[in-house]
């Protein structure tokens, strides 16, 4: 399927529009203002379409951002319409996105993710090589789309270096680092591990994270927050002794995924 897709850059109100269509099939609330992606996008942002054939399957939208001292890309939104979600579109999209963001003179893109959605974890660290390197509680505060409905809007920022290709990381699997787990159940479990012999001066961590986050949220809500609120308490310790997430272990017999975190 993917070597009939393109991808480029979005200038035109009429393809603003076209982006505005698939956005809000994808994530199922209004869609965002076209002249603000359109502002965006003459203004230091990117705005790029995938098309199949003359039908846009998928969109990426990202603007200008600046901390005070850098510049840099903020990636604020991607979406791929269901049926071209398995082909490695979202790599592709985010490849050219880099590609069209060295050329326009940035080095970093950044950008937020649910840490419990181990398709993008895996994507953005795993696939992009891109680091998780903030955790931020409730980020968004209350949403109503269908993906966040009913949870804390817990983010992981990314900071992607695209000036610099970095090695893959590559940490073996180890159970005794394991500070989070799922029981036979289905059910997180903080390990005695995270409790008594947890330190930041250990190499590398590791805590498990469901494969199917949207399908337990649908099939048992309380389930789902449950997991919110054991993964937040040890992503905010990782995070605070000056971990970031480098990688994800997908484990598809026991249906987890495996973060891995270094300093």
């Amino acid at each position: 399927m993917m070597e009939n897709i393109t991808i480029r850059s979005i200038k035109t109100m009429e393809e603003l529009l076209e982006v505005q269509k698939v956005e809000e099939s994808v994530w199922h609330m209004p869609p965002t203002p076209v002249h603000q992606t359109f502002t965006a996008s003459v203004n230091g942002g990117i705005i790029l379409g995938a098309y199949d054939g003359d039908k846009m399957i998928g969109f990426l939208y990202s603007f200008a951002g600046f901390d005070g001292g850098n510049a840099y890309l903020c990636s604020h939104m991607l979406g791929v319409l269901a049926d071209y979600r398995k082909g490695g579109l979202g790599v592709q999209m985010k490849l050219k996105q880099a590609e069209l963001a060295k050329e326009m003179g940035y080095d970093m893109i950044t950008w937020t993710y649910d840490p419990l959605e181990s398709l993008n974890a895996n994507l953005n660290l795993h696939k992009l090589g891109a680091k998780g390197a903030k955790y931020k509680e409730n980020h968004y505060g209350s949403m109503d789309d269908g993906l966040n409905q009913g949870l804390p809007t817990d983010r992981i920022q990314i900071m992607w270096n695209i000036s610099k290709s970095e090695a893959t990381n590559t940490v073996a699997f180890n159970e005794d680092k394991v500070l989070l787990t799922a029981t036979s159940e289905g059910n997180p479990l903080i390990t005695n591990t995270f409790h008594e012999t947890y330190t930041p001066k250990n190499d590398a961590w590791f805590m498990a994270i469901p494969n199917n986050f949207q399908q337990i949220k649908k099939e048992n809500f309380k389930l789902a927050k449950s997991w919110r609120m054991h993964t937040r308490e040890v992503f905010q310790r990782l995070f605070a002794d000056g971990y970031q997430a480098v990688d994800i272990i997908r484990d598809d017999a026991k249906q987890v995924s495996y973060y891995v975190f270094k300093k």
